[in-house]
């Protein structure tokens, strides 16, 4: 299930690059003059060095398991899997610094909330345990952002980065305990929709964790087997997140 998910995430963002670069302006004079032979709002809003505003948004988390094929004392082996996925919501700053009429880097510090329902399966006895791993991030995303032309009064766009990741969640004993950092690589593709009065940006990226996002370190597992067994089971669990956000520039 993971690798289908993984395999989507990838193809999504491989046609994203595709449409894209069916945008690129390699001759843009006269295309130009039709592309935007209508009335155009905020016609110079992209000139500006600097920019600011804000986002809110949904994102999905998951985690990416790797046993390493535990056998506790009770002859268990233990596999743990993400059946469902839960919506969380986020909220974003906007700082954006132009580099030139395609190119920008752009810093979205924000806060994402989210949820994920693990379940854990004996794979021997068919006992079944869960546990909620509940995650408030805080997160400074900085991306390369990729435009294409501007086709009226729409701009499709590219992003690609890093995002450092601080899980401010209080952590208590249970199966599994997060780390409090993380780090992730980040793609992603939206759009620019020039209106009146401001830029409303649709946008969906997909982040990978590349760290253990799991504490093996348990002493305060010593006197609980089930448990201890359980955590013992996997050797590396990573993030992976779906976020849609909406700027408004």
């Amino acid at each position: 299930m993971r690798t289908i998910l993984t395999h989507i995430y990838l193809r999504m963002a491989a046609l994203a690059v595709a449409a894209l670069a069916g945008f690129i302006p390699w001759a843009p004079g006269a295309h130009a003059e039709r592309l935007n032979d209508k009335v155009l709002n905020r016609p110079y809003s992209d000139n500006r060095r600097w920019h600011l505003g804000f986002s809110v948004g949904l994102n999905t988390m998951d985690f990416s398991f790797h046993h390493n094929g535990f056998v506790t004392e009770q002859g268990q082996t233990w596999f743990m899997e993400q059946p469902s996925f839960s919506p969380g919501f986020c909220v974003n700053g906007l700082f954006s610094v132009r580099l030139n009429n395609y190119f920008s880097v752009r810093v979205t510090p924000g806060m994402y909330f989210g949820n994920r329902v693990v379940r854990f399966l004996d794979t021997t006895g068919g006992q079944e345990e869960k546990q909620d791993i509940k995650s408030a991030y805080l997160v400074l995303p900085v991306d390369l952002k990729f435009s294409s032309q501007r086709m009226r009064n729409i701009r499709p766009y590219m992003v690609a980065g890093v995002m450092p990741a601080f899980d401010v969640m209080k952590k208590k004993t249970d199966f599994l305990r997060t780390n409090s950092t993380d780090f992730m690589l980040s793609v992603g593709f939206g759009c620019d929709l020039y209106l009146p009065y401001f830029k409303l940006i649709p946008e969906l990226k997909f982040c990978f964790g590349l760290s253990d996002a799991l504490n093996h370190d348990r002493p305060d597992l010593v006197d609980d087997p089930l448990r201890a067994g359980v955590s013992s089971s996997v050797k590396k669990a990573t993030t992976k997140m779906v976020v849609l956000s909406f700027y408004f520039e």
